[in-house]
């Protein structure tokens, strides 16, 4: 028992040493890149075309030119296969591809570069997905700034834009609404409210009646030949010639009186945002923050709560009533982690409990059960050798392998909980077959080991090779299945060597000390005597 205490010690060990910070999903992505150049308010479509203009200019010759000019200097970005540009009033849409599909990160660094050289522009990039959507997919983690004050939440949102990109070296990070800079022109009517109840209105009364006189308001709905024709309110029609006139638009009251706006309202000219976002019921902005690709989410999570938002609530910058909270992919992290953790469990339990109706003993299946944890240490152990080797393919000019620790990798571990089970079932039954047929403990263990070698090495070679392509062969796609195929395949490798190594040991160690050749429901084989002389 003191040795199985050691194993599992050390397992434990070896599973924090090498275990990897987690990601959410892969990725599956392509080598082109989403860009984006968001505008602060005041550009018209004029000056966005003349930008657009000159970032073409600076595009054109690159495009099926030679790559090597970039890495030689010669040219700001990398030559590019293609590219597609929108050109509008907010902000400047690029996709692009390279000509080399190493060259995907460069080349979005130099997009993001030329991007953030014009004045007051916001420049964000990411890498196309077939998974999930472009704007940072499954490596978002989102900070929703809320409140009342919409002047509030834009200082505090534009106070986390600023600390992200000083403690996340190469982050990208996008917002919505794109424009984090309150300077679109906004006209505020402000009701009186003890005016307001003089004349019996409530907030509905008053909303209700500015919306149908500027923009028109949803009335009913009603069925016409069983087409469903919907029926809204609008004022007289030029009512709102400009703003100066916003204030002498009538409303009518319980009282059967007509007033002007301005008799029950202030009408405020200020400045706001083009756009307002609700979260909650509640004005909120949403900055995706996107740490580069060596950043896992995990750690990327850790960062952005300690270091960016933490830091801000310990200096006093994010005020009172105004929140900042992580949501986005982080969240779906730990949902999917506790289901998976949990599903785990129960595979586990329910194993065990099968084992035990195989064996009829509650004590031999733990012997084989003994390989899951062994198995999942060799699994991660596995892992990291994988990453480790992959980091050192360009020494001999390949291109680098990098195996996150997602969700997908993780499913790896409720196959491996199935299949490492298998060799020790083997052994286990043969050897405590034969001790109960009167062999020694040692000899009963040794031919169990001789007997069931053969098998064991042939069905974990042929599953061995039927996973070394999932895990060793490149291409598009791979990192989809890559580290699923990589924990089952090293997971099984160090649990069948286990199996023939330390197991064997331990099992007579066991029956030694449960007494030979009897369990605890167990009766001893009758002694055999020769019959009298008649």
């Amino acid at each position: 028992m003191t040795c199985m205490g050691t194993v599992l010690t050390i397992t434990l060990g070896t599973v924090i040493l090498f275990m990897p910070a987690a990601e959410y999903l892969p990725e599956g992505e392509e080598p082109k890149a989403f860009s984006m150049m968001i505008a602060p308010p005041g550009y018209n479509l004029q000056e966005m075309r003349v930008i657009g203009d000159e970032i073409r200019a600076i595009v054109d010759p690159t495009l099926n030119g030679d790559p090597t000019k970039f890495d030689r200097g010669e040219q700001p970005i990398p030559a590019l296969k293609y590219y597609a540009m929108e050109v509008s009033t907010r902000y400047i849409w690029f996709l692009s591809e390279p000509v080399r599909g190493k060259d995907i990160g460069p080349m979005m660094d130099s997009l993001t570069e030329l991007f953030r050289s014009y004045p007051g522009m916001f420049a964000f990039s990411s890498r196309g997905s077939i998974i999930s959507s472009n704007d940072g997919g499954t490596r978002s983690v989102n900070v929703d700034v809320s409140g009342p004050d919409l002047a509030a939440i834009y200082d505090v949102a534009e106070s986390v834009y600023r600390r992200a990109r000083e403690v996340v070296p190469g982050v990208q990070v996008n917002s919505d609404p794109p424009s984090l800079t309150l300077g679109q022109p906004l006209v505020e009517i402000r009701p009186r409210w003890d005016r307001a109840a003089e004349l019996g209105l409530s907030a509905t009364d008053l909303g209700y009646a500015f919306s149908a006189l500027t923009d028109g308001a949803y009335v009913d709905e009603f069925l016409l030949e069983d087409d469903k024709i919907d029926v809204f309110l609008y004022g007289a029609p030029d009512a709102v010639s400009s703003l100066d006139r916003i204030g002498d638009l009538p409303v009518y009251s319980p009282g059967q009186s007509v007033v002007p706006i301005r008799a029950i309202a202030d009408v405020v000219e200020t400045v706001g945002s083009s756009s307002t976002r609700r979260l909650n019921g509640e004005r909120t902005i949403t900055l995706n923050v996107i740490a580069p690709r060596s950043i896992p989410l995990e750690t990327a999570v850790g960062i952005v709560e300690r270091d960016v938002v933490g830091h801000l609530r310990e200096t006093g910058q994010i005020p009172a009533g105004v929140t900042a909270d992580l949501s986005g992919a982080s969240d779906q992290l730990d949902a999917t982690r506790e289901a998976l953790s949990g599903n785990f469990l129960v595979a586990l339990v329910l194993s065990y409990l099968l084992l035990v109706v195989i064996f009829t003993h509650w004590g031999y299946p733990l012997l084989i059960m003994l390989n899951v944890p062994l198995g999942i240490a060799g699994g991660i152990v596995g892992l990291w050798l994988l990453n480790a080797g992959g980091g050192l393919l360009p020494w001999i000019g390949l291109a680098p392998v990098r195996q996150p620790f997602d969700m997908i990798t993780m499913l790896g571990f409720l196959i491996l909980l199935g299949t490492v089970v298998n060799n020790p079932i083997l052994m286990v039954d043969l050897a405590l077959q034969n001790v109960r047929e009167g062999m020694p403990l040692d000899r009963a263990v040794r031919d169990a080991v001789d007997a069931r070698l053969r098998p064991i090495l042939m069905t974990t070679i042929t599953t061995v090779c039927g996973l070394s392509p999932l895990v060793f062969l490149p291409g598009a796609g791979t990192e989809l299945y890559r580290g699923l195929g990589a924990i089952v395949l090293f997971g099984l490798l160090f649990s069948t060597a286990v199996t023939l190594v330390f197991l064997p040991a331990l099992l007579v160690t066991v029956l030694e000390w449960r007494a030979p050749g009897v369990g605890s429901d167990e009766v001893a084989p009758p002694e055999v005597r020769p019959s009298p002389a008649r």
